[in-house]
């Protein structure tokens, strides 16, 4: 039974992380692929850790996985904001077909700050 468990998570995990190779090299722009990126690959990533502390069924395994899960749930969402602010303020193009820039108006790019 937990063998098939440990292949039902590395399954799950491995097409959410081709799901996020297919996002980035298909998305238009940085900050839709960094979305998708992010979310898909990080979900992928956690089942195939989960999987993997399943699969060794040892208390020390699974508490490291447990933890570097916890590191990439905390983590990637902030890098991902830290890269798309850094993205934003140097002037990279948004796709043509965005709908809303909710920080045009907002943000002052001399100081790097919102108004």
């Amino acid at each position: 039974m937990a063998d098939l468990v440990v292949a039902a998570l590395f399954a799950i995990g491995a097409l959410f992380t081709l799901l996020a190779a297919v996002g980035v090299v298909r998305m238009p722009d940085l900050f839709i692929r960094m979305s998708c990126s992010t979310k898909a690959a990080t979900l992928g990533v956690l089942a195939c850790v989960l999987g993997a502390a399943v699969h060794f069924d040892d208390a020390g395994v699974a508490a490291r996985a447990l933890a570097g899960a916890f590191f990439l749930l905390v983590t990637a969402p902030v890098a991902a904001q830290v890269i798309g602010r850094a993205a934003y303020l140097l002037g990279v193009p948004l796709w043509r077909g965005t709908a809303a820039d909710a920080l045009r108006d907002r943000y002052d790019r001399a100081r790097g700050t919102l108004r």
